[in-house]
């Protein structure tokens, strides 16, 4: 039985329920992380006895699986666009957009299926998106392939986020202090295709690359898609 499918307890004299503490876990998480959270810190941070949660949640990992419930709310669409490739490239970036929001997301993204309500409801969106459009397997390919790119991006971007804070050198000073080192072993010729990445490569920021990967990837499964018939 998931957690989604157990009753709450009933209401003791301080006021508890699945809402409250996975707020107050969400709210932990986006403060210091994952590590963060725990059922003792949430039940701290509700004034409650740690006990009393486990009344609502057996493990850590339900406390995980309804956080990321709870913000994939944000990546559903108000309504579903017409187009397939505006579909997907919606959710995709309203899934970014949220991991920017909450960075212990990317720590969470890509693993078994999401089976809460809204993770179930966006499951739906992505797959609709397809659907009638190409066989079922083909159209399963194409979202985890879609998932694959968005989910790899996401990860490399919140992980660039992460090292900024951790070593306190924004992009541009790391790239400055490695500068030398860099330049000194380009200048062996022993990396040429390297160095015409360092000195003819343009240099975008990170939605913009987020964003032509994902055009790449949309163009490749539309070309695996059957042409529409007149």
């Amino acid at each position: 039985m998931t957690v989604w499918d157990r009753a709450e307890p009933p209401a003791r004299p301080v006021p508890l329920d699945r809402g409250r503490i996975v707020a107050a876990a969400v709210a932990l998480a986006d403060e210091g992380g994952l590590e963060a959270v725990s059922l003792r810190k949430v039940a701290a941070r509700l004034n409650a006895g740690p006990m009393r949660l486990y009344g609502y949640i057996a493990t850590k990992q339900e406390l995980f699986d309804l956080m990321v419930d709870e913000v994939q709310a944000e990546i559903l669409p108000d309504k579903r666009p017409e187009d397939w490739r505006e579909a997907l490239r919606g959710l995709a970036h309203r899934t970014r957009r949220a991991a920017l929001r909450h960075e212990w997301l990317a720590d969470l993204l890509g693993g078994r299926p999401a089976l809460g309500p809204n993770g179930l409801a966006v499951t739906e969106a992505t797959l609709a998106a397809l659907d009638g459009l190409a066989d079922i397997d083909t159209v399963m390919r194409a979202v985890e392939t879609v998932s694959a790119y968005s989910t790899g991006a996401i990860r490399r971007e919140i992980a660039n986020l992460r090292a900024e804070r951790a070593t306190g050198l924004s992009e541009e000073d790391w790239q400055r202090a490695s500068g030398p080192h860099v330049m000194n072993m380009l200048a062996t010729g022993r990396f040429p295709t390297l160095s015409k990445v360092v000195h003819d490569a343009a240099d975008v920021d990170a939605g913009t690359a987020f964003a032509t990967g994902l055009d790449w990837v949309l163009d490749a499964v539309a070309a695996r898609l059957p042409p529409p018939t007149t």
